[in-house]
């Protein structure tokens, strides 16, 4: 067993609920705002009894895994939880909050587990920290994207 280190985010974005949603569920865009995400592919498209499937390959400073995971919740417009299968273990959730016509924010959290050997140097002061600044990061990326005219469909 190892230790599990959770990290949790937050941003304020300029856009509809729907559109934040919609944007956050097109996984295989990821990489575009997420720096360490090489790719996200999708394997199995949702069903009703059935969550997503995808897999990720994780590329950065020379290291590079590839994991699956599936989608556990799916709250629509509100809620998306999810855990790895295999490689890494992880889990995940982000939360989407309306907070008016044009705005919403989201929180987003991540949870890993590493061996007890390497977790003392993932502490919040040492390289934790950076795992959160790098978080944080990449939802402030997410939110530019959203906020821009990236993949809006022209209303006539």
């Amino acid at each position: 067993m190892g230790r599990w280190l959770e990290h949790t985010v937050t941003c304020d974005i300029q856009a509809t609920l729907p559109r934040v949603w919609e944007m956050w569920n097109n996984m295989e865009a990821m990489p575009l705002w997420m720096s360490w995400i090489e790719s996200v592919k999708t394997i199995q498209k949702p069903t009703k009894t059935l969550p997503d499937l995808t897999e990720w390959t994780l590329a950065a400073n020379g290291f590079r895994f590839k994991w699956k995971a599936k989608i556990t919740e799916r709250v629509e417009t509100q809620k998306l939880q999810w855990e790895s299968i295999g490689g890494l273990p992880t889990t995940g959730c982000v939360h989407f909050y309306n907070e008016d016509k044009d705005r919403t924010i989201v929180k987003l959290s991540v949870t890993y587990e590493l061996p007890k050997l390497i977790a003392p140097i993932m502490e919040p002061n040492i390289l934790g920290g950076m795992v959160t600044k790098e978080l944080q990061e990449n939802l402030d990326r997410f939110k530019d994207l959203v906020e821009s005219d990236y993949g809006k469909t022209q209303e006539r």
